[in-house]
């Protein structure tokens, strides 16, 4: 019996450090960087800085934003330069900071590592990202939108600025070797199909995932788009509005024209209003969607009208 029991806690003892070894040297496995060249026509970095800056919103936080003005628009001048700080008082399993996208970081960066970097969240040495950065989202996009950001991406003006190493804590730093994904590329729907090309935007915008109750970090799939993920401020807990078309709690009672003047209000950062440390903000990058086209707008909202409505009176603001 006791020969058992040692032969047992050996064989316990090699699984987990066979798991331990393939989960820690092994992964991530997706692949090598594809070999590509983006062509950086006027086309591409148009529509990848619309992307960039209005429904993807890379910029929102690859850039710096002034928080004593609503909705921390982005100060001028820090465009891409990366820094932004997202730590364990906010709820991160570490210290994360959004990476330089300008040439001053990437330049010696392939055009294929920073696509699998934006679609599979592995970074040029190999290593993963903590989905801070939303890529299992990016993983499905039309190709030519990634493209098209690289191309943008490629365009921006050099601005040094040596941005901090990440450090996760365990055992969040085994487990991230676990989240990188083989992108799932979709072709992109025409306009013209208005509730699928909302769904798509709304995808490549992350919507669904600030907007959802989470746990341990994991959209809770049956209360998707409910509102209510808490995020920590530095003087109270913000949630996330209930985008369903619940009539209660929701936006069920929304026309099409409320929708598209709701962000339409914040077109112009310049007028945003100030705010105080203990006054109410929002981490919504409202002045960044504002820039949308109004007919991309419209089909968000239908697609957002074509979801189940859930029921979740969520209170936005909760002061320390």
């Amino acid at each position: 019996m006791k020969k058992l029991i040692v032969i047992m806690l050996m064989l316990l003892i090699v699984t987990v450090a066979g798991t331990f070894f393939y989960v820690k040297f092994a992964l991530p496995d997706v692949g090598a960087a594809p070999k590509i060249k983006v062509e950086l026509t006027p086309e591409r970095i148009q529509r990848g800085e619309y992307l960039a800056n209005h429904v993807a919103a890379c910029m929102d936080c690859h850039s710096t934003r002034n928080w004593g003005r609503y909705s921390g628009p982005l100060q001028e001048g820090t465009l891409g330069k990366g820094g932004e700080y997202f730590g364990p008082e906010m709820g991160f399993p570490g210290k994360f900071y959004s990476k330089n996208l300008t040439p001053a970081n990437l330049e010696n960066w392939t055009d294929g590592e920073i696509f699998r970097a934006i679609t599979s969240g592995v970074n040029k040495d190999g290593k993963a990202l903590f989905p801070v950065m939303p890529y299992p989202y990016y993983a499905q996009m039309d190709k030519e939108d990634v493209l098209d950001i690289i191309a943008y991406i490629r365009s921006l003006p050099v601005v040094e600025n040596e941005v901090p190493q990440s450090v996760t804590e365990f055992p969040m730093s085994l487990i991230i070797n676990t989240m990188p994904v083989k992108p799932s590329f979709v072709t992109r729907p025409k306009k013209e199909n208005k509730a699928a090309y909302g769904k798509y935007l709304v995808t490549a915008a992350a919507c669904m995932d600030c907007h959802s109750p989470v746990n341990k970090g994991q959209v809770i799939a049956e209360k998707a788009f409910s509102g209510g993920r808490e995020f920590e401020l530095p003087r109270g807990i913000l949630r996330s509005a209930n985008i369903t078309p619940d009539t209660e709690s929701g936006i069920g009672n929304w026309t099409e024209e409320m929708f598209v003047a709701r962000f339409k209000t914040y077109q112009h950062p310049e007028n945003m209003p100030s705010v105080k440390p203990d006054d109410y903000n929002t981490l919504m990058p409202w002045s960044m969607y504002a820039g949308m086209e109004t007919d991309d707008l419209e089909a968000i909202y239908m697609y957002l009208q074509s979801l189940k409505p859930i029921e979740n009176a969520v209170v936005r603001y909760t002061q320390k």
